[in-house]
């Protein structure tokens, strides 16, 4: 060997198996297989379902949840559908909904706050227009929704 320290060989080998090499089977014995009793299994179960019964979303509502943020503040209905107006305390927000969900139809919703430029959302839907959102911090809105070209309009509100 030129230089440096000689490394006695183990038991035979040579340098470069000095690292312990683990057995085949290392990782099973290390963590083992973890059993699920039957009964276990079932009450986790009965136990997430009666939990997912009492805390679940609209618990005893019908209703839907918005795409809107903020309370609702108007609900316009009309021949063929819904207009709905949420507030937050900065913004208002709209959208129609359809009275019989369906074949795509023409619908449209206008938001437009007081001195500002009106937001539109239109197009051809089955269920609904919207939403559509404005800057409406101590402002009125006024919103109009159409569809199937029937359609309703509100005045100036949420002042």
């Amino acid at each position: 060997m030129s230089g440096g320290t000689a490394v006695p060989a183990i038991a035979g080998r040579p340098r470069a198996d000095v690292r312990r090499a683990r057995p085949r089977g290392y990782l099973r014995r290390a963590l083992p297989r973890a059993r699920v009793h039957p009964v276990a299994y079932a009450l986790v179960l009965v136990l997430a379902a009666g939990l997912l019964t009492l805390a679940g979303p609209g618990a005893g509502t019908a209703d839907a949840a918005s795409v809107c943020q903020g309370r609702p503040a108007r609900t316009v209905a009309f021949a063929t559908g819904e207009l709905r107006l949420y507030r937050t305390r900065h913004y208002a927000c709209a959208l129609v909904l359809a009275k019989r969900p369906g074949a795509p139809r023409p619908m449209k919703v206008t938001l437009q706050p007081r001195g500002g430029r009106a937001a539109v959302v239109s197009g051809r839907s089955g269920r609904q227009a919207g939403p559509v959102t404005v800057h409406a911090l101590n402002r009125c809105v006024r919103a109009t929704a159409t569809v199937s070209g029937r359609s309703t309009a509100t005045g100036w509100i949420l002042c």
